[in-house]
């Protein structure tokens, strides 16, 4: 008779424990206002962004676009001299998350706030690379080179281990969200439809290569995260997914071996099997709705 109250506070506490490492000490409340801040939202209910950021999938497809977006030797100088990301990389998660909350769940005005603020971020950064070219962070091209890998690892993670999939006017309706979200950010014409995303996607080849910097970021990223121990078995499967996410010239690029049949027999079903753990400690439960803490999808 109480292993369905025990059962509960096993997720309610695996859950507690992933939201506060996504979302930091001030998720609660920034899920509060977030969720329960009246005014209108650039984004109604039914729209396929809610469905794709609120989904455990995230948490793979995130990896992967960092994995990708490095691969830009000036993105990656970018995040190597100024992002912090090594010495606090919880801090840096837990303001990217936040930040897409907020664009996709809060009120309109807070979008925007939010936006400004990484643009005026973006306008200090600037520096130069080991190859001695310049970068600036607000450079319009390389904007759409960190959106355009972001969009499409998430849309890659969530049609491959989200719980409901998308179609293909659901594909599109994605790329469209995210585009509002980018010129917001300051991104010109940013791709709107998935077939655009893909054209958009291979006009960077020819400027992508895995730098040592790159490299280093990829062996950090999968190999030595700054996770407990006890999180390190299911952290490995989904840094493996995201992986088998990438591209395959992409993992090439970052010296990362991949074994199709492997993947396809081992690495996928346990992907699956660990996102729908993840989804299933975060969806609210008894407890959860009697405290009140029904405010959203997590950050």
């Amino acid at each position: 008779m109480r292993l369905l109250p025990d059962l509960d506070r096993i997720r309610d506490r695996t859950g507690e424990a992933i939201f506060s490492r996504v979302a930091g000490p001030e998720g609660p409340a920034n899920r509060a206002r977030i969720h329960g801040a009246p005014g209108p939202r650039w984004f109604g209910p039914d729209r396929p962004v809610r469905r794709v950021h609120g989904d455990a999938s995230m948490f793979t497809g995130g990896l992967a676009a960092l994995l990708l977006q490095s691969l830009h030797p000036a993105a990656m100088a970018a995040v190597s001299a100024h992002s912090g990301f090594r010495g606090d990389p919880w801090g840096r998660l837990q303001r990217t998350s936040t930040f897409l909350a907020v664009t996709t769940y809060g009120p309109a005005d807070s979008a925007r706030r939010a936006c400004d603020r990484v643009r005026a971020v973006h306008e200090a950064v600037r520096g130069t690379t080991a190859d001695g070219l310049p970068y600036r962070a607000s450079d319009p091209h390389l904007l759409c080179w960190v959106h355009i890998a972001e969009v499409d690892c998430f849309l890659r993670a969530h049609q491959r281990y989200g719980a409901r999939p998308l179609d293909d006017a659901g594909r599109d309706g994605y790329v469209a969200d995210m585009a509002r979200i980018a010129s917001a950010l300051g991104v010109p014409d940013p791709p709107r439809d998935h077939a655009a995303l893909v054209r958009r996607l291979a006009s960077y080849r020819d400027e992508l290569r895995g730098t040592p910097e790159a490299r280093a970021t990829a062996r950090f990223l999968l190999l030595r995260p700054p996770v407990p121990w006890a999180a390190r078995l299911p952290y490995g499967v989904l840094a493996a997914n995201a992986v088998s996410l990438l591209p395959g010239w992409a993992s090439r690029e970052l010296g990362l071996p991949r074994v199709p049949l492997t993947e396809e027999l081992c690495v996928r079903p346990l992907g699956t099997a660990v996102t729908a753990g993840i989804r299933w400690a975060m969806a609210p439960t008894r407890r959860r709705v009697q405290a009140g803490d029904v405010t959203g999808p997590p950050q």
